[in-house]
């Protein structure tokens, strides 16, 4: 992890005109990553984890699709669907829902 000298907030990796640097999202700050440093942007997550890192056209196991749910971005009716317990046990689950046209992806708490 590394941090702005500028404004202390935290750097992400990014890749910029070919280079790889450190940006601050913040203050704008840039800074060339040096050759021993490494990114690794991708990743993936264990089952048994509660973070899910999905791919660009990748869908979670025991997706199904659902008719009648509108879009927010493109108002397309149909959509991928998959249920996740973002909270603790005694609150309801939360249904995440991505458009099969636009991709846009929106969760909606039961």
């Amino acid at each position: 992890m590394k941090f702005c000298p500028k404004c202390n907030s935290m750097m992400v990796p990014r890749k910029i005109n070919g280079k790889s640097v450190y940006k601050c999202l913040k203050c704008g700050y840039e800074e060339e990553v040096k050759q021993e440093e490494v990114i690794t942007t991708k990743i993936k997550h264990d089952v048994k984890e509660k973070t899910i890192v999905l791919e660009q056209d990748e869908l979670p196991v025991g997706t199904q699709i659902i008719k009648g749910v509108v879009c927010p971005n493109c108002k397309n009716d149909e959509a991928y669907f998959w249920i996740l317990q973002t909270r603790s046990a005694d609150e309801p689950a939360t249904r995440f829902y991505k458009c099969t046209k636009c991709g846009k992806v929106w969760r909606e708490y039961e």
